[in-house]
């Protein structure tokens, strides 16, 4: 059987950049084993299989190298922008439904936007004990904002890791079976750390170690740009304001640089709305035999 599979870089920064994600349409054709096996030979961080379910609904399964994922935002704004190249779907508002539940997706002038779950927050954590996964000190774990490490969730647990600058940021040096077990004994499938330094003027400076799913670094994470965003309301570190946009730098360690945008709506201090935005080019196709 032959598959067409499409590369989609998604978060992409002015037609560039970006986090390339696979993306399988009319997926309802093959197995959850057929999915994976195709996941492992494109070999991105996620892999997309969309299927239509009645107009303005899809199903979509997330795909790692290694193991289905509940739910991928870089992968779902690929998706949509996909659909929309190939003239399947129009500006408008969908509902994707996923192994997180169902999702609100909108397009609007190539924009793809992605609804999040409501926050979920775990347990604060010790920089003594992340500090070695990550080849820092202790010490550049310490954010001058007084931010914790915070297990977080808007569909996906991760351990979120304030970073006291830029420069430490990008001095990390990923020990991964260090983080693949601190992270399963945690509940959670990586680390995103981040700076409040940034290179232009985004909300913050980000990488993404993911190993529990096969992932090492990626270029753009959307779930995980959402629920720090969830994370920084959470600590005062943002404006009061009702509504916010928020964007992310991300990707810069390994020459991918990419924009997330995080739209934040709350009210009476309490976050009622998290969407996650951005713009995603098709880079190729690419044929499979399975």
């Amino acid at each position: 059987m032959v598959v067409q599979t499409y590369i989609v870089d998604a978060f992409t920064r002015d037609g560039a950049g970006g986090n390339p994600a696979g993306v399988v349409l009319d997926a309802e054709q093959y197995s959850e084993q057929e999915m994976q096996h195709i996941a492992n030979v494109l070999g991105f961080s996620e892999t997309a299989f969309v299927s239509e379910i009645e107009s303005h609904t899809h199903n979509v399964r997330f795909f790692t190298p290694t193991a289905e994922v509940r739910l991928c935002g870089h992968a779902t704004i690929a998706s949509y922008a996909l659909l929309s190249l190939k003239n399947k779907i129009q500006p408008g508002s969908f509902t994707m439904i996923t192994k997180a539940g169902p999702q609100r997706i909108s397009l609007d002038d190539g924009l793809v936007s992605m609804t999040q779950n409501l926050p979920e927050f775990g347990s604060t954590l010790q920089p003594n004990d992340v500090a070695p996964c990550l080849g820092l000190q202790p010490q550049d774990l310490k954010n001058i904002q007084g931010l914790p490490i915070q297990i977080a969730s808007t569909g996906l647990h991760k351990i979120f890791v304030p970073i006291r600058s830029l420069d430490r940021l990008m001095a990390i040096q990923p020990n991964f079976a260090k983080i693949e077990a601190f992270s399963r004994t945690n509940g959670t499938i990586g680390m995103y750390c981040y700076s409040l330094e940034s290179l232009d003027n985004a909300t913050a400076h980000c990488r993404n170690f993911a190993p529990v799913v096969g992932i090492q670094e990626d270029s753009a994470t959307g779930t995980s740009a959402a629920a720090l965003s969830c994370v920084l309301h959470r600590f005062g570190v943002l404006p009061k304001q009702p509504t916010l946009k928020l964007t992310y730098e991300q990707g810069y360690s390994i020459n991918q640089p990419a924009e997330l945008i995080v739209l934040l709506e709350t009210s009476a201090q309490q976050i009622t709305n998290i969407q996650v935005a951005g713009r995603a080019i098709l880079r190729q196709s690419r044929t499979i035999e399975i």
